[in-house]
């Protein structure tokens, strides 16, 4: 034990424990090295000093070429305890979802965090009261579907595992492999469907019916979800689009504060406008955005997508 080389930030190494625990597969050093912005062979040495200190971290045997590094029978849970800022961001989230049966999960979640910081449970509960009151914020909810816990499990567990589940969609029941799941004013289903091959589509949570888990598991690929997300400005997929943006000299302070898409770039121009660019699908949801900004904001391009904002007006008109 004595030979193998150290690495001497305490810190990062029980970091690296807790994230090496917290993944069933294990953790690559690829993966080390990412998260740690370190070369590979410091994070080599970091997963050495690792196994110094915990005997059980050793090779996990996975499907993938790379090797991975985990956990073996033994649960680090006794070292992590949770700080009373973390637990306000987590109360915080509770807060704002509008989801009532999320919002009741994650305060059972808030109850348990709470509870494994017992004897310091008066302490904690004024320092989580007074991060809570510096934030400042209120929470007005929004009208929404009805989404049971036993929905949510379910998708859940499918995500977690790579099982497929069988439900009633639109009168049809379907095989459906799930892939995640997005949250705005609607829960989307992000997932494949057996019966339409390997494309990726989004279902309205809310419009299933008799969900039901299967033993039957899938093959998720290399799917991402935060990248799958990124592609769109909204929920809707389609083709990706080149928009560049102009807002008036009176929009454009706001705008320039405004995020749009994680691709945005903006620029300040001479006569006092602002231009944004970006590339994103989902044409529907970028016109619905442009027309809450009114007049002080006009697509320079792409050509498809002002003619499409023009017939969006047009059609608009026709009630007047």
């Amino acid at each position: 034990m004595g030979d193998k080389p150290r690495y001497s930030r305490i810190s990062d190494i029980l970091d690296l424990a807790i994230f090496m625990s917290s993944k069933i597969q294990g953790v690559t050093i690829s993966e080390i090295a990412q998260r740690y912005n370190v070369s590979r062979r410091t994070a080599e040495r970091m997963r050495d000093s690792l196994t110094c200190i915990f005997p059980s971290v050793d090779e996990i045997e996975t499907d993938d070429a790379q090797k991975h590094w985990g956990f073996i029978n033994y649960s680090i849970s006794n070292l992590i305890s949770f700080t009373p800022k973390e637990i306000a961001n987590i109360e915080q989230l509770q807060r704002r979802t509008t989801n009532k049966e999320m919002k009741e999960e994650l305060g059972k979640t808030v109850e348990k965090l709470k509870s494994l910081n017992k004897k310091h449970s008066l302490p904690l509960e004024n320092n989580i009261e007074l991060y809570m009151q510096t934030e400042g914020y209120a929470v007005r909810q929004m009208p929404q579907y009805k989404i049971s816990l036993e929905t949510l499990d379910v998708i859940r567990e499918a995500v977690q595992h790579s099982k497929i589940v069988t439900g009633i969609y639109h009168n049809k029941e379907r095989l459906i492999e799930p892939l995640g799941m997005i949250y705005g004013e609607k829960i989307y289903l992000v997932a494949r469907e057996k019966a339409k091959g390997d494309g990726i589509y989004n279902y309205l949570l809310h419009k299933f019916e008799k969900l039901k888990l299967t033993d039957q598991s899938f093959d998720k690929g290399d799917f991402d979800l935060q990248a799958y997300t990124n592609l769109s400005f909204g929920v809707f997929h389609g083709d990706i689009l080149n928009v560049k943006l102009l807002f008036s000299p009176e929009l454009a302070e706001e705008a320039s504060k405004f995020n749009f898409h994680p691709t945005q770039s903006g620029k300040w121009n001479d006569d006092g406008t602002y231009t944004v660019n970006f590339k994103a699908s989902g044409s529907r949801e970028i016109i619905w955005h442009v027309f809450r900004w009114g007049a002080g904001c006009k697509i320079l391009s792409p050509l498809s997508l002002k003619k499409e904002y023009k017939q969006y007006l047009l059609e608009n008109l026709k009630n007047y």
